[in-house]
């Protein structure tokens, strides 16, 4: 077999939120990616290229960069193909994309908070593909950073993971990522790595620890599709990696398609990565990653392989999906009518509004061209359809992405997705790990004991916080993190990751809490939210459009609530210049998209614009409502 010495590919994986996209930044600056006075000038986290991974400050989709890196010992520049993947488990499909172009990993853990449920995730999935592992402590500087149990914790976690002898014998860097520092000697809890002033420490790390690409000399073109872009002018780009052969720009090769037809194509473009950019090049080799146009119908998985000879390379398989909402057309009175639902202004805007369900349909199929962990289902009705996905997160990010396109939808609340196993129902179940203060244990317990959750391990630091870990049904989960804020006082901090299936655990009853139903359509008015403000919380202020069926806010008590909303204060002869008495407003809960999913009932559904975000009921009519309960209750 021979060796390509002058490229390396790695993906960067970790837990949410432990620094991955602000040291792949660094490498970049570092690398010599940016000319100077362009450094200066560059954002953070550039890998972060979508809003919404701007606003939430988490990676969601993988992608990848490259930079060539020049040895200080003045040898040839290599090439570093680096894969930034997601922290989040619900992104899982693009961390299982990621790993298949990459030939080691590196593994990064925060220097306090330790190895986290998506950190053992991924670090599962790395395992299985028998990639070696680096392993990076990220934010040594943090003041309550503990470098040496955090090490030891991510042993055990290897253990655990029935890592091998060869895999549990990895190199430590240690990092401050946001200084772009980094040392293989172990620095003092919270300081900077101080031996050292570059991140060339952990760049010598990886040329000597990462495989480089082996191939065959005499082998045909293989080369894997893992991921799909888009370009205005060049339609659709497969990103791929060439694993035997060359692919040359203007050649024709053999696609494979997924049910094992063949058909001849010409690349019509060939494209390399360097730094942020794609540029066009000539040719591609093995191990390098590369992207080609020309292919209009091309799909994750599928290979691009030698006419002479085409042989396929194996098709990317994902877990199970675990939670499902059913998202269809909009169907409430103010479908169409912008965020108050009245004025000419909004009425013109309706031509650029989605509402149709060829549009929500034609939309939901090309969100599965590019992600695989995604299924969409047909229902009974025409106009909605079952989407599946692997947790709450991946499908709220869906429905984000769609209503910022001007899409207006209606969402169901999220179901678990249940497999039959020997004729019992089995339910997806979670490992929940939870840090919080001492004096809110007995809270957490106590909301983890209403979910069914079991308690499988607890531990003190000594600091005084506590991390428990519970296993738990998914449907528990739904609705769960509102509370633990609220139990916690914000102090609490809560992640999970799939964990198999268990037998059905029973009922649950999560929220206890009625709605508060608005009984009639028109506008809200402040004297009839002073009146209702003592019945429970409101969801909207003096002025907001309701309708019949619409949730304006929740009841205090369990059952729900018809109000009139929209009431005005009668003025009468009589004047005083005491008569008019003025009561203070409670400023009314402001739900977000994943807010409003969480709150509702199986009766309830949650009605999605490009401006607002209304919770209502499924039947608007109450009698209707009432007959259904009535029939319900007596069977």
């Amino acid at each position: 077999m021979a060796t390509r010495h002058d490229i390396r590919n790695v993906a960067i994986v970790a837990h949410v939120d432990h620094g991955k996209t602000t040291l792949v930044d660094a490498m970049l600056k570092q690398a010599g990616a940016f000319a100077a006075h362009a450094a200066e000038s560059l954002d953070d986290r550039m890998m972060d290229s979508n809003d919404l991974e701007r606003e939430k400050g988490i990676t969601i989709l993988a992608k990848n960069t490259a930079v060539k890196y020049h040895p200080k010992d003045g040898g040839d520049v290599i090439t570093i193909n680096i894969i930034d993947t997601p922290g989040h488990a619900d992104f899982g499909g693009e961390v299982e994309r990621g790993l298949s172009m990459v030939d080691a990993v590196v593994l990064l853990v925060d220097a306090s908070e330790g190895p986290l449920p998506q950190t053992r995730f991924v670090l599962r999935k790395a395992l299985q593909q028998r990639l070696p592992v680096i392993l990076c402590i990220n934010k040594t500087d943090r003041p309550d950073s503990r470098i040496d149990e955090v090490v030891n914790e991510t042993y055990d976690l290897f253990l655990d993971l029935d890592a091998d002898e060869d895999q549990i014998e990895f190199p430590i860097v240690y990092a401050c990522a946001r200084d772009g520092v980094a040392s293989l000697t172990k620095p003092e809890d919270g300081t900077v790595p101080a031996d050292s002033d570059s991140l060339e420490p952990f760049f010598s790390t990886i040329l000597s620890h990462v495989p480089a690409p082996e191939y065959d000399e005499a082998a045909p073109l293989q080369a894997h599709v893992t991921n799909l872009d888009a370009d205005n002018f060049l339609g659709r780009i497969a990103l791929l990696r060439v694993e035997q052969g060359e692919l040359r720009k203007g050649q024709t090769v053999t696609w494979i398609k997924r049910d094992g037809t063949m058909s001849n194509v010409r690349i019509t473009e060939l494209l390399m990565t360097e730094a942020l950019t794609r540029k066009p090049a000539e040719k591609a080799g093995p191990g390098d990653i590369c992207a080609v146009a020309g292919i209009s119908d091309i799909m994750i998985g599928e290979t691009l392989a030698d006419p002479e000879n085409p042989i396929p390379l194996p098709l990317i398989t994902v877990d199970e999906p675990a939670i499902s909402m059913t998202i269809g057309t909009n169907t409430s009175p103010l479908v169409g009518r912008g965020g108050t639902g009245k004025g000419a202004d909004n009425k013109a805007a309706v031509k650029d509004r989605k509402v149709t369900a060829r549009q929500v349909k034609d939309r939901l199929d090309r969100e599965l061209i590019g992600n695989v962990s995604l299924r969409v289902l047909d229902t009974e009705r025409p106009d909605a359809w079952e989407v599946q996905g692997r947790g709450e997160l991946a499908l709220a990010i869906l429905v984000e992405q769609m209503r910022r396109e001007g899409f207006e939808l209606t969402i169901g609340k999220p179901q678990v997705v249940t497999k039959d196993v020997d004729g019992k129902v089995y339910e997806p179940v979670e490992r929940m790990t939870i840090d919080v203060p001492e004096e809110h244990m007995g809270a957490v317990t106590q909301l983890m004991g209403v979910r069914k959750g079991r308690m499988d391990n607890m531990s003190n630091h000594g600091s005084g916080w506590v991390r428990m870990e519970f296993v738990v049904p998914s449907r528990g989960l739904i609705g769960f993190r509102t509370e633990f804020l609220t139990s916690t006082r914000g102090t609490g901090i809560a992640h999970s990751i799939h964990e198999g299936h268990e037998p059905w655990f029973g009922q649950l009853q999560t929220r206890n809490n009625g709605s508060l139903v608005a009984d009639r359509a028109g506008a809200v008015t402040a004297f009839a939210m002073t009146n209702l403000q003592e019945r429970g919380v409101l969801f909207v202020e003096p002025g907001t459009e309701v309708y019949e069926g619409m949730i304006v806010g929740e009841n205090s008590r369990s059952d729900d609530m018809d109000v009139n909303i929209t009431k005005e204060k009668k003025l009468t002869n009589m004047r005083s210049s005491s008569a008019d008495t003025f009561e203070a407003i409670v400023p009314p809960r402001k739900l977000s998209l994943e807010q409003s999913l969480e709150f509702c009932r199986d009766d309830e559904c949650v009605e999605v614009t490009p401006e607002a975000v209304r919770i209502r009921k499924v039947n608007l009519d109450a009698r209707e409502r009432a007959r259904a309960a009535s029939r319900a209750k007596h069977g």
